[in-house]
């Protein structure tokens, strides 16, 4: 049951700034640089093909989204803490992946901020990347944090999906194709790659417990929340996946038309091919809004993993997340080659989402987590099907990993 404070929170304008927020950071998490990157490099190759990975990953990421928010938000706790519930010990193992993957998706955050801003200023990538660096420390070690974050990721979403949206219409995509090409792609067995590093690009390691977490954080927590969860959810997977359509449309129309994208940068090439060089500033400013907005969502979600598991822990997260972004930025500068990164970042998470959905699965099923909440039957059974559906390509796509990291 929600206490009084948690109900008050649940007044119309508080109530739709926290939601949008939840909605954007989950959105935005996943429309990160490696977003812009996957889809550019795979529409590239599979051409009108890669919409049946897109379709598929939509999917998957319905089935996961719905079931984990929902179990979340009414048992009122967060992702490892639930783990730890079926499984005593589980909560640990997952906060683990979930860091690990969460820095190395950062690294790649970071690593598309200073692309963005070496796009728009011609500042050298590692010089940018420490500059946003700087930006989100600053964003949440103001005391008035929380509101910030709830008001500035709904305006970096907007931005992203406008600007967008816009190169996709200049650009004139065969989408009749894509659609035909959405259910009947010319090899599905060469997909198997794609569709796990979008489902890992868009619900994969944290991405998927950003919104959930966030709107327990805020007060948003029992049975009373759940009309509000659902719609929260399907708003994100419908941004994300507009986003995705809109970008994916946006390339083929481009490499459809006979034109070459540049190897460094393919995401920037599209634009510019589009627009001159107005469509090479509009992608510094699409690449650097997915940046940050990833930051944000990266680090907050991250270590909301682990700052439950000691009291002090909780009492200086917002130091961890300075000291998460910090390490990101560092570890940037150091490593390097940020396109392919990006998408082995994204791959990677995906192989998480297994362990971390399967374990809200079960807990869907145990009253001491979720008292006499029964979860709708068609959820569970479609959480499995996601389960199962990742568990394969994840294990299928090891070798593609490696190849792509030689």
């Amino acid at each position: 049951m929600m206490d009084q404070n948690q109900s008050d929170l649940l007044k119309k304008g508080v109530q739709r700034r926290v939601l949008w927020g939840a909605i954007f950071l989950m959105a935005t998490s996943s429309i990160g640089p490696a977003f812009l990157t996957q889809t550019t490099q795979f529409t590239s190759q599979f051409l009108a093909s890669f919409a049946f990975a897109i379709l598929a990953s939509i999917i998957i990421d319905i089935g996961a989204q719905l079931n984990i928010w929902r179990v979340l938000v009414v048992s009122g706790k967060r992702g490892q803490d639930v783990a730890n519930m079926v499984f005593p010990g589980l909560g640990y193992l997952v906060a683990a992946l979930i860091v690990l993957g969460g820095i190395a998706f950062n690294i790649g955050n970071v690593a598309g901020a200073g692309l963005g801003i070496n796009v728009l200023f011609g500042i050298s990538p590692e010089v940018g990347a420490v500059i946003t660096g700087v930006i989100a420390i600053i964003i949440f070690t103001v005391k008035s944090a929380e509101k910030v974050i709830d008001i500035l990721i709904p305006i970096l979403g907007v931005v992203m999906i406008v600007m967008v949206g816009y190169v996709m219409i200049t650009t004139n995509p065969p989408v009749g194709e894509a659609v035909v090409r959405s259910v009947f792609p010319e090899d599905y067995a060469a997909l198997v790659l794609p569709v796990v590093t979008l489902v890992g690009g868009t619900v994969g390691g944290y991405i998927t417990f950003a919104g959930a977490h966030r709107l327990i954080d805020r007060g948003f927590q029992g049975r009373e929340a759940l009309p509000l969860v659902t719609k929260a959810a399907n708003f994100g997977i419908l941004t994300t996946g507009i986003m995705r359509v809109l970008l994916f449309l946006a390339v083929l129309g481009v490499v459809s038309a006979g034109y070459t994208l540049d190897e460094g940068n393919p995401a920037a090439s599209v634009f510019q091919i589009a627009l001159g060089d107005v469509g090479y500033k509009i992608f510094g400013v699409v690449l650097w809004s997915a940046a940050i907005s990833s930051v944000i969502g990266s680090a907050y979600t991250s270590v909301s993993f682990i700052r439950s598991f000691h009291p002090q822990l909780e009492k200086y997260y917002k130091w961890l997340i300075v000291g998460f972004i910090a390490f990101s930025t560092i570890v940037f500068a150091i490593v390097g080659e940020p396109v392919t990164l990006l998408i082995v970042a994204g791959a990677l998470n995906g192989l998480i989402l297994p362990l971390t959905l399967g374990s809200v699965l079960l807990a869907s099923r145990k009253k001491s987590i979720v008292g006499d909440y029964r979860h709708p039957a068609w959820m569970l059974i479609f959480g499995i099907v996601a389960v199962l559906v990742t568990l394969v390509a994840g294990f299928l796509s090891l070798q593609g990993i490696a190849d792509l990291w030689q």
